[in-house]
């Protein structure tokens, strides 16, 4: 069956990750699947995705910008849901991002919203067709 099996981002900080990405996980409709003191991970159909802050962290800062990952993009559901989860990223550690062109930065016939967080993830929140 191809797709993930999973995805594990490396973080500085698990506890500020947890605040942030758990609030959004859940919302996209992942759900806790294990805790332990250095991560968490959160499973969605067959997939999960990990946290984790590893001691073997070259560079504590994540840079989107640089060699690597740029941004994980999921699937919000309806307009309506992509349009609350962005109004609501702000109160759980995400600022919004491409707001003057909101929701067509991608273009106009895709409707997401981007978001990113204190440690500097890019989210994008992709509505369905």
């Amino acid at each position: 069956m191809p797709g993930f099996h999973h995805v594990e981002i490396w973080v500085d900080d698990i506890s500020v990750a947890r605040r942030s990405w758990g609030w959004l996980l859940g919302r996209l409709g992942f759900s806790p699947e294990q805790e332990w003191p250095e991560g968490s991970s959160w499973r969605a159909g067959g997939a999960y995705l990990t946290l984790t802050e590893s001691p073997n962290l070259a560079d504590p800062a994540h840079d989107r910008r640089r060699s690597g990952l740029n941004h994980l993009a999921f699937r919000g559901g309806m307009r309506t849901e992509v349009d609350a989860i962005v109004a609501d990223a702000p109160d759980h550690g995400w600022v919004q991002l491409y707001a003057d062109r909101y929701p067509h930065a991608g273009g106009p016939d895709h409707y997401a919203g981007w978001i990113e967080n204190a440690e500097g993830f890019k989210v994008e929140v992709v509505a369905d067709r």
